[in-house]
């Protein structure tokens, strides 16, 4: 049996490695990885403190991180999905706003789905975890305990949770259609967590995301009454495209919703939400299921 307790440690670990870079005076120094995005020394120290645990604590599971993989995770039922660094523009800039995911992962078939997730904050010290047989909590300097999605009432405006640093035409667009609403900036995984603990609604994503940036952050939600859909409301997630083919990385260029139990009232008008493939039957339905990633092309309606 795994120790997910022992797992929780490991991330707070790996953000130990992180902020001793994070900490040195001056810029930090970064490299330019082939998709684009930059690649510290944090980065590849997190990711070494990761992978020599997993492989000493469960030397059967393949391990398939950002920065590099260990195993056939095709030949295995179980998988571990890690980025040891998410947020690491955010890490550059000395924001606060990045966190170290590391998810277990279940293969049935060519589904995927999360089996437990730890998302730590190295530089708040802050880490959610949860699972399909571990309740989601929060433990931090301001507290420990178990944590829940908690909607807004119909007389609150929606809490919409929106990237620390960056907002596109869509992303505006959606704003408008769900009406009144209170704007949350974040950046990596946190966007997930504020909505697993309770203080925020909903957060939509437009645009490509890695399986290692949400996989975690979905089980922390799934474990606290949330859920992680598409843009027509399903639950079947383009992220996982990695696991049964050859590619070295898979980002999922669509648009996904990490929900929370939302009262039809919060809902706004229908025409709205149709727009954005979000049916109201189908987002209610299922809040709770369980939570599942897919390889399945998914569009906008």
């Amino acid at each position: 049996m795994i120790d997910f307790d022992a797992v929780t440690e490991l991330a707070v670990e790996a953000g130990h490695a992180i902020m001793e870079v994070y900490n040195r005076s001056g810029d930090i120094d970064f490299e330019t990885k082939g998709d684009e995005s930059p690649l510290t020394e944090a980065d590849l120290a997190a990711n070494d403190v990761i992978t020599k645990k997993l492989v000493s604590m469960t030397p059967d599971i393949p391990i398939v991180s950002e920065e590099g993989n260990l195993g056939d995770p095709t030949k295995s039922p179980f998988c571990w999905l890690v980025d040891p660094l998410d947020g690491t523009k955010e890490f550059i800039k000395k924001n606060g706003m990045f966190t170290v995911n590391i998810a277990l992962m279940r293969r049935r078939g060519a589904r995927w789905s999360p089996v437990f997730g730890v998302v730590h904050a190295p530089a708040t010290r802050t880490t959610w975890s949860g699972g399909t047989t571990t309740p989601s909590r929060r433990d931090g300097p301001d507290g420990n305990g178990l944590i829940m999605v908690s909607p807004s009432s119909k007389d609150e405006p929606t809490r919409l949770v929106a990237s620390g640093t960056h907002r596109g035409a869509k992303d505006e667009e959606f704003a408008d259609a769900v009406g009144r609403h209170e704007l949350i900036r974040m950046g990596s995984s946190l966007k997930a967590c504020v909505v697993a603990e309770g203080k925020a609604d909903l957060y939509p994503r437009f645009g490509p995301t890695s399986c290692w940036d949400i996989a975690a952050a979905h089980s922390v939600v799934m474990a606290a009454g949330g859920a992680v859909v598409g843009p027509d409301g399903s639950r079947r997630m383009p992220l996982t495209e990695f696991f049964v083919g050859p590619r070295k990385t898979i980002l999922a260029p669509h648009e996904l919703l990490i929900d929370v139990i939302i009262p039809r009232r919060n809902l706004g008008k229908p025409t709205n939400f149709y727009k954005f493939g979000l049916r109201k039957g189908q987002a209610l339905a299922l809040v709770n299921a369980a939570s599942s990633l897919w390889v399945e092309d998914l569009s906008l309606i």
